[in-house]
């Protein structure tokens, strides 16, 4: 899957693009609970929305190889 990290996601993780490889099936709650034990500050954030292939997505929507999932941190400004 390719996973994309925009505004503080990206500066947490250190890039804003990369690619895994899926070792099993993995959910997107699988996923958030992978990356916040690999990336310890993305607990830190009080929202963190995660899209799939461009649409918003729940935990326990299924993520494939081919997928292109996007980090969305919470939005501020004025």
């Amino acid at each position: 899957m390719k996973l994309l990290a925009f505004g503080i996601t990206r500066e947490i993780i250190g890039m804003s693009d990369s690619s895994r490889t899926l070792k099993t099936s993995m959910t997107v709650g699988d996923l958030r609970k992978e990356l916040c034990g690999e990336f310890p500050k993305l607990k830190e954030l009080n929202t963190l929305a995660i899209a799939v292939n461009e649409t918003y997505a729940t935990d326990d929507v299924e993520i494939n190889d081919a997928d292109v999932v996007a980090l969305i941190p919470p939005v501020s400004g004025g």
